[in-house]
């Protein structure tokens, strides 16, 4: 069939914006350490949409005078279904072989979703951030954006035809009609999105009609530089030509500025999302004028035309290719081995441009009869869909068995005080105080920390079963034990929660006079030593004069691994799991050591605290293994399980030993049975 008239020409800056682009978000996904923001990449795509999707449309409007919906609609499936649907087939297969049943379940329901491009929806109302480690292991994350430009381009034909009455205004009105209907689709969207990124931002991130003002930006420059697509240079004087030239070098710097400053740590849509929105309409503004020099010269460069081409199929593969090769090598995932990951999905989609998305894009017979070719598309992804449901179905059989049941149970072998409440996470700043032990002991010990210190809850439960002691709980996950504040990723903002509930915990503790404090956080927050080192003595100088004895324990090793996971996949179809038989990784981070030292260093002030290392009972001769005399160590990749630290109850206590020139010695305190602190079994107090 021939090329209709209203089919946009080649542009060579456009594809090699596409380049740009997809070259960003692999580099942020196979954690190239210099463009941590380089996820931005999905803005230019998004832009790029609404300057490419809307010249279409219009082009067939002004050529037709009406719009065929469901010619638009077969020629969208025709050019993006087919490798979309290989995609997910080849990894669905994949992870049914690599992953144990206790994974498979999520990436089914991703995956379904993502077969009738709804994945955008799951993500954000099952509140999973883009940035989480929840989110990192999921195979079709991705596919996100795909979500919100389908929905996009489901409802974008509409819009114009409705914007510029088709029939009723001359060609002069309908233009202003549509200018003003994107600017006020623009700017509704913008100012939704700067409220949602504060208050909701995972729907920020996730929804397209708060991302529908990148589409409209790039809209907008179609609208105003449509005039300009069959100008010559020599149609602008030298200083316009020169202001369209920094024009497009400033938009170039916008993208790749926007690419090394964010990171997971930044709030974002937002307004960072401006950057690489303004940035991407720069460049086409620019291109509009004047394609024969730089920047669009440089982007029209062979190479970054070839990458361009299978910019598509590249996003599609990169991700679970990563995801998959890291799953399958659970150690030294340095940067050439992330580089042989990153050639080998290059190469995928290579092929699947080749044999899959080029040919059926290229077939004129699926816009013959556009009504048929749009039902068929749907129906082939309801299959899909089925298909991975039945997966779904399958996968939690295969989790019934005993051995994969096991497992299963230690991914959620968490202290009781999560089930009783004590730990109100990220959703609000209420303080929850626990009480464990008899009302009339004589003695108080405290639990204050984050979720790596609250893990130890069953040891200190162990080691203080004395009726002379009483023990109060006092944790938030993922609130650190320093006077600083945080960005959280998995609500996309700064965890304000966090800086008033701990101080309300210190607060409680220093009216409490406590006889002991065990006192940790993890050591991945993003502090530099001197944050760690005063805001730790901060906190230690908040109760230290209130208390008998401070302990501040050491962080548990992180594994490269999720231990229940790696044991799993060892008897889920074992001839391919060889590589797993050991489930251990070395006990060694530069980090963790030069956080323990600043610890140590904030601790050196206070006379009565003292530092805790009990790594070596958690990982013996600094290997860490996932499971050890018959209890699995780990429920994720750093917290232990319950079970494994109660075992360690009895050799916690005795590193609670006296610390000379301490105002408090456990081991002459009246009352005192034994060395230790081993589960209180009295029931919880009331509040």
């Amino acid at each position: 069939m021939k090329a209709t008239a209203y089919q946009l020409g080649y542009r060579g800056d456009i594809e090699g914006l596409r380049a740009i682009a997809i070259l960003l978000v692999v580099a942020a996904h196979a954690k190239v350490t210099w463009l941590t923001g380089g996820f931005v990449g999905v803005d230019v795509f998004f832009v790029l949409s609404g300057y490419l999707i809307t010249g279409v449309l219009l082009r067939e409007i002004e050529q037709t005078g009406q719009l065929r919906f469901a010619r638009f609609y077969a020629r969208r499936f025709r050019r993006l279904l087919p490798a979309l649907l290989t995609v997910i087939a080849v990894t669905s297969v994949a992870a049914l072989i690599l992953l144990p049943p206790g994974e498979q379940g999520t990436q089914a329901i991703a995956a379904a979703t993502a077969a009738i491009w709804s994945s955008n929806l799951h993500f954000a109302f099952a509140r999973l951030d883009y940035f989480s480690p929840g989110a990192a292991g999921n195979l079709f994350l991705h596919t996100w954006s795909l979500g919100v430009e389908e929905q996009f381009y489901l409802v974008w034909p509409a819009l114009l035809v409705g914007a510029i009455a088709i029939g009723k205004t001359s060609g002069a009105k309908r233009a202003t009609r549509l200018k003003a209907a994107m600017l006020i689709i623009g700017a509704a969207s913008l100012v939704a999105c700067l409220v949602a990124t504060r208050s909701t931002p995972q729907m920020a991130f996730y929804l397209m009609p708060l991302r529908a003002w990148q589409f409209a930006a790039g809209a907008l420059v179609w609208l105003y530089a449509a005039p300009a697509q069959s100008a010559t240079p020599s149609g602008h004087n030298r200083l316009q030509l020169i202001a369209y030239r920094w024009c497009g070098w400033l938009g170039l710097c916008l993208i790749f500025m926007a690419g090394w400053w964010f990171d997971a740590d930044s709030a974002y849509p937002g307004w960072r999302a401006l950057l690489p929105t303004l940035g991407s309409a720069a460049i086409i503004l620019a291109g509009s004028h004047d394609i024969t020099r730089a920047p669009s010269r440089l982007l029209s460069w062979r190479p970054l035309q070839a990458i361009g081409h299978v910019s598509y199929s590249w996003y599609l593969w990169h991700w679970p290719v990563l995801l998959l090769g890291n799953a399958l090598v659970t150690t030294h995932h340095g940067m050439a081995y992330q580089a042989v990951l990153v050639a080998l999905s290059l190469a995928l989609a290579t092929l699947s441009y080749r044999w899959v998305e080029s040919p059926v894009r290229r077939q004129a017979r699926w816009l013959v009869r556009p009504g048929a070719t749009v039902m068929g598309a749907l129906a082939v992804m309801i299959v899909a869909n089925v298909l991975c449901i039945v997966w779904f179905n399958s996968a939690a059989k295969w989790l019934q068995s005993p051995t994969q049941q096991r497992y299963a149970n230690a991914r959620v072998d968490a202290p009781i005080i999560y089930a009783v409440g004590c730990d109100d996470w990220y959703h609000s700043a209420t303080l929850n105080p626990c009480w464990f032990g008899s009302r009339e002991a004589k003695h108080t010990a405290v639990l204050l920390g984050d979720s790596v210190d609250a893990q130890w809850f069953p040891a200190v439960a162990t080691a203080l079963d004395n009726p002379d002691w009483r023990l109060l709980v006092l944790t938030k996950s993922s609130c650190p034990m320093v006077d600083e504040s945080i960005f959280y990723a998995r609500i996309g903002r700064d965890f304000t929660e966090c800086d008033t509930w701990r101080r309300h915990a210190l607060d409680e503790v220093a009216s409490l006079h406590p006889d002991l404090v065990i006192l940790g956080s993890v050591e991945t927050y993003a502090f530099t030593q001197e944050q760690w080192t005063k805001g730790t003595a901060r906190v230690l100088g908040a109760i230290s004069n209130a208390s008998g004895h401070v302990y501040l324990v050491r962080a548990t090793p992180q594994l490269p691994f999720n231990g229940p996971s790696c044991l799993s996949a060892r008897h889920w179809l074992p001839w391919l799991h060889m590589r797993r038989d050991a489930c251990q990784a070395p006990n060694s981070s530069r980090h963790a050591d030069e956080v323990y030292q600043w610890l140590t260093q904030a601790s050196a002030g206070f006379a009565n605290v003292s530092t805790l290392d009990l790594n070596d009972l958690v990982c013996p001769a600094g290997v860490c293994y996932a499971e050890r005399n018959g209890l699995v160590v780990f429920r994720d990749t750093q917290h232990l399980t319950a079970s494994f630290a109660e075992s360690l109850g009895a050799a916690f206590g005795k590193r609670l030993t006296y610390q000379p020139g301490t105002p408090f010695d456990p081991e002459t305190r009246p009352g005192r049975s034994s060395p230790g602190i081993a589960p209180i079994r009295v029931p919880r107090l009331s509040q």
